[in-house]
């Protein structure tokens, strides 16, 4: 398990550095299938929080499908925005740009959860993963939502069980933010930003 573990993380590091380049570029674009990639890697991680995240898991890949969906091979997020945003498409329950909202609220508690364990003491990552999903998806779930995840939270494995590293939270803060200025610099952002 260990082996796999590692070479799962391996996986990850070397496509957030691909990320990361495309990001930092003088004129940063991201491919619509590069970010799909990164996240079908990245979500073998939410798996390694074991069973009570299968579910998260799942929801994760089904967004970055979506995503992907409406994706033609040559786009990058911006082109895709701003050809879902002419065509009336943005705000509707599966479009893109809504699963793209989506996607990045996934990697804003990963990088929470990231930030916890490497900050706070102890074995447990109980509380970093609570504070992950206050901040990345309470405010857009139900109460039985809410319920079924604070309810799963003493089924997680120990921080000992867990191996990460601090590049995760680099990489994902700026991919964070860059998806941010994406939607902050069309018309419809805040609006598309606040739906579910």
């Amino acid at each position: 398990m260990e082996g796999k573990r590692e070479k799962v993380l391996t996986r990850i590091a070397d496509s957030m550095k691909e990320l990361a380049d495309c990001m930092n570029s003088p004129n940063p674009s991201l491919e619509v299938h590069r970010l799909v990639h990164f996240c079908l890697i990245a979500s073998t991680f939410v798996g390694y929080l074991g069973l009570p995240f299968k579910f998260a898991q799942m929801e994760f890949l089904s967004k970055v499908n979506d995503l992907n969906k409406g994706a033609r091979p040559d786009d990058t997020l911006e082109t895709l925005i701003d050809r879902e945003i002419q065509q009336n498409l943005a705000k509707k329950h599966y479009s893109s740009s809504r699963s793209l909202i989506r996607v990045k609220r996934s990697i804003v508690m990963l990088t929470v959860m990231f930030e916890q364990m490497l900050t706070k003491g102890g074995n447990s990552i109980v509380g970093a993963v609570s504070k992950s999903y206050e901040k990345s998806f309470a405010a857009y779930h139900g109460w039985a939502s809410r319920t079924a995840v604070f309810a799963s939270l003493p089924a997680l494995p120990t921080r000992a069980n867990l191996c990460f590293m601090d590049i995760y939270i680099n990489i994902y803060t700026t991919l964070v933010q860059y998806i941010d200025s994406l939607f902050h610099s069309r018309e419809l952002a805040e609006e598309l930003l606040e739906l579910i």
